[in-house]
């Protein structure tokens, strides 16, 4: 793991970038039938571009090809997975990570564009086998990083590849894990491609809710692919396309034994029949997320730009069980249907004005159309909830709305002396769809490298969060008046945009050659929180606000390299808590929301103490190389429900340690055995049986365990 702290155009360059996180991602050489000058203008391109958008004083966590293709898993592990290597991040229930103690907020880029992100649920959108590098950017992001601030997950495509080859590969093991996948990529003349492409299915699609081995009707079916294309007009110029989709089908795991949610704890009575198996429930999700974008560089002596239109679908369906078993149990049947259609242009630039002064602008347009349909079958009931009639009524709540985000940032990298930076500036960002607001965000960085080993950062940033649009379905409540659907608080204020004050400062300290250690600390202060939960049937988390809120946190990170060793290892402490409901009030009980009114309560994603780490080492063993790797991940526990009941997010669930570990043999030949590799995999070396969630805490649905222990392999051939 790595953290480093970016210095471009002032002669500083990359500093305290330990190996195991490595920030230059390895390019593959041409081969002779490809022109050296188309290679060295794409490489000059790609340096222009990286250029534009820097991290100044940011903390920069990055791994490059080699070393994602070192942890245990290579490039068929999960993006989530990736991250959770880096500090300060923790696991979730349904593949979700949280980065600094804050629920989502984060933002994904390809190739320094924005792409808008999807409607939550269990599929990752990116697959990590597209990357020639992945970086994390966290702490005091400068102006060009708007809207999602928490972390930027920043992806540079393989698109340096000008020889022609590809891979195949295939990945299996454990519940009944098959992952096939193949890339191919080239050159014609100016013309560089790549594509990729997989399907993953197994028997775990979505963490398993009871503490057993195997989960109960858990299968899932996923495809990813994914192209690139860049066509390099001049020396000075590029036009690329790129674009992917991803399509999930999941099962949503069963929990036998589960009682009704009618009065008294009794089954609701449908057409006569009240006997339901919760094992035998028949719940299904679809998700489907398209993107494309198409980016026109320049790169001239002073000046340079990118500017990049981009679009995307996205679609998330929820169908109940077909037998009415959801009626039975839980009086409510819901089929959803929410889809996001979005479409903009992100433009960004960068202007030296001297030796001492580099300036960068830009703009950002995002158009975005949402629809939900809601079918829900329900029961009437009386004044006292009870069931008036055995027939079920159907009511369709269905809306939309057309929503804009604006944006626009100029900043200044202004080099005071060789050794110190400061890089100011401002943005400005407006929405306008569910609520009508705006801000104007200063943001200032100063990093500083009194010797050659020592780098100390301090920075400050106002942040504006809109609420995620594609999240929200603003309900009808009076429809389920009189009804199993009925809220107890029928108060329904709109989501809003998150405010927030964040200070972070820290240093990177070189102990010995190979040996570096890196501490930070960060505090943010809220306005108007933004969380999100489970509140219904379906697995798509819907947002609300705290009042006000605060987060601090401090991350010490370890990374020694030697020779063929890397080893790393990160700790992280930190909180967040919120005070008053004022958004999407209806989901909550009459006593949380007066409760959570006079109080600060921790968030629900809230961890007291995370730790990761690990290692590998690569032996020259005759045949090519053999590697054997390690890595961990410790957490001390989500939130859940107070023991004595006063207190929502009051108590906090058992911390737990998981190790995983590969081996890799990749061999050199001869013959068909050049770039041949083969692995073994042994996820959760220990058989832990673990919680993520328990089902209790504030927006918490089904409990979910953990995944026990898996044994994979996987063969790969590169040509």
């Amino acid at each position: 793991m790595r953290r480093s702290v970016l210095l471009l155009g002032c002669g500083l360059g990359l500093l305290a970038a330990p190996s195991a996180w490595a920030t230059d991602a390895p390019t593959d050489p041409a081969s002779d039938s490809t022109p050296k000058d188309i290679v060295v203008t794409a490489q000059k391109l790609d340096a222009a571009r990286d250029a534009i958008l820097p991290s100044l004083g940011a903390s920069d966590y990055s791994l490059d090809r080699t070393l994602l293709e070192k942890q245990p898993g290579g490039v068929d592990r999960s993006l989530s997975k990736v991250l959770l290597q880096a500090p300060g991040v923790t696991l979730d229930s349904y593949g979700s990570i949280h980065v600094r103690n804050e629920h989502a907020n984060l933002q994904y880029r390809l190739n320094g564009v924005i792409v808008p992100e999807s409607i939550s649920g269990f599929g990752s959108t990116f697959d990590p086998r597209i990357a020639d590098s992945i970086d994390l950017l966290t702490g005091t992001l400068p102006a060009q990083y708007g809207y999602r601030t928490s972390g930027v997950v920043s992806l540079k495509t393989r698109s340096s590849a000008f020889d022609d080859g590809g891979d195949v590969g295939f990945y299996g093991g454990s519940r009944g894990t098959l992952l096939p996948s193949a890339s191919l990529h080239g050159a014609s003349g100016n013309l560089n491609y790549f594509v990729s492409g997989s399907y993953q299915e197994n028997d775990l699609g979505v963490e398993n809710p009871i503490n057993t081995r195997d989960a109960i009707h858990d299968h899932t079916r996923q495809y990813r692919a994914f192209g690139y294309l860049s066509d390099i007009l001049s020396d000075t110029s590029r036009l690329t396309a790129f674009g992917g989709t991803s399509i999930g089908y999941f099962q949503i795991p069963n929990r036998p034994g589960q009682g009704g949610a009618g009065p008294n704890g009794m089954n609701w009575n449908l057409n006569g029949i009240s006997d339901f198996d919760s094992a035998k429930l028949d719940q299904n999700q679809r998700e489907i997320t398209h993107y494309g974008v198409l980016a026109y560089q320049y790169a001239g002596g002073a000046l340079n730009f990118q500017v990049a239109p981009f679009v995307r679908y996205s679609q998330t369906l929820f169908t109940p069980d077909p037998q009415g078993g959801d009626l039975i149990l839980a009086g409510v049947a819901d089929n959803s249907r929410l889809s996001s259609l979005t479409a903009g242009v992100q433009a960004d630039g960068s202007y030296k004005l001297s030796d001492s002064h580099m300036l960068r602008f830009g703009v950002f347009f995002q158009n975005e159309r949402t629809r939900s349909t809601v079918t829900s079958r329900v029961f009437p009931v009386d004044g006292d909830g009870n069931q008036t009639s055995n027939v079920p009524l159907t009511i369709t709540d269905s809306g939309g709305r057309n929503g804009q985000l604006y944006g626009v940032y100029l900043q200044d990298e202004w080099s005071l002396t060789p050794t110190l930076t400061l890089n100011y500036g401002a943005r400005f960002d407006a929405v306008r769809a569910y609520t009508r607001e705006q801000q104007v965000s200063p943001r200032v960085n100063m990093v500083w490298k009194p010797s050659e080993g020592t780098t100390f950062h301090l920075g400050y940033a106002r942040n504006f969060t809109p609420p995620p649009q594609e999240l929200i379905a603003a309900p009808t409540l009076a429809l389920f008046a009189g009804t199993t659907k009925a809220t107890q608080i029928t108060t329904a204020d709109p989501v809003r945009a998150e405010r927030e004050h964040y200070f972070d400062g820290g240093v990177q300290q070189t102990i010995m050659p190979g040996f570096k250690v890196g501490l930070d600390a960060y505090y943010k202060i809220k306005r108007n929180l933004l969380d999100e939960g489970q509140f219904g049937p379906s697995l798509v988390l819907s947002p609300f606000n705290y009042a006000k809120g605060y987060a601090w946190g401090v991350e010490l990170s370890a990374n020694y390299t030697h020779g063929a060793v890397d080893l790393y290892a990160n700790v992280a402490r930190g909180e967040e808590k919120g005070k008053g409901i004022i958004s999407s009030q209806y989901f909550f009980a009459p006593d949380e929301l007066a409760y959570i009114a006079n109080h600060y309560i921790f968030t629900d994603h809230s961890q007291n103490w995370t730790a990761s780490g690990g290692g590998s080492v690569t032996i020259h063993d005759g045949i090519g190389t053999l590697v054997p790797t390690v890595d961990f991940l410790y957490g001390d526990g989500l939130r859940a429900d107070d023991p004595a009941g006063i207190v929502p997010n009051g108590g906090k669930l058992p911390s737990y340690f998981t190790a995983n570990f590969g081996i890799a043999q990749n061999l050199d030949g001869p013959g068909v055995l050049k770039g041949l590799s083969v692995r073994l995999d042994v996820t959760n070396i220990f058989d832990k049986s673990y919680l993520i969630r328990d089902g209790s805490g504030v927006g918490v649905g089904a409990p979910q365990y953990g995944a026990r222990r898996g044994v994979f392999a996987g063969i790969r051939k590169s040509f």
